[in-house]
């Protein structure tokens, strides 16, 4: 079975590196599928879960709040703004930071930080509910 090396670099340092089947992320245009031999591409991501398939059937998830995927033909790299290990997820850190953004926008005053805020809104919902799915089961 044909593999790509798929490598998950973050602010926080090396996420994965490893061989994957199938590589499935949410890019800002929609969830995109990459296996062996896709066309080379690159895409900003949005906050959201990343999945990937080993040749041995594992499945792996991933949470990725943003940033830039490249995809060539024998690789896939994913630059994120911050990232994690679905068996790193913490629910009470999760919620902590959709409290902090929560707070963040109250007390927004400008454009700008009104502007960063959603955005630190957007990313700690989809960091909470990548960690309640997580918790749940669905994914290792």
């Amino acid at each position: 079975m044909a593999e790509i090396q798929l490598d998950i670099v973050a602010n926080e340092g090396e996420i994965h590196s490893g061989k994957a089947v199938m590589v499935v992320a949410p890019a800002t245009m929609g969830e995109v599928g990459i296996a062996p031999r896709h066309a080379p591409l690159l895409t900003a991501l949005k906050p959201g879960e990343m999945r990937v398939e080993t040749a041995d059937g594992q499945k792996l998830s991933f949470f990725v709040g943003g940033g830039i995927l490249e995809v060539q033909p024998d690789k896939v790299t994913v630059m994120a703004d911050t990232a994690m290990r679905g068996d790193q997820a913490d629910e009470a850190a999760a919620a902590e930071a959709k409290r902090a953004a929560e707070e963040a926008m109250q007390g927004a005053a400008t454009e700008s930080d009104i502007a960063k805020a959603q955005a630190e809104i957007v990313e700690a919902n989809a960091r909470l509910e990548f960690v309640r799915k997580m918790k749940g089961g669905t994914h290792g």
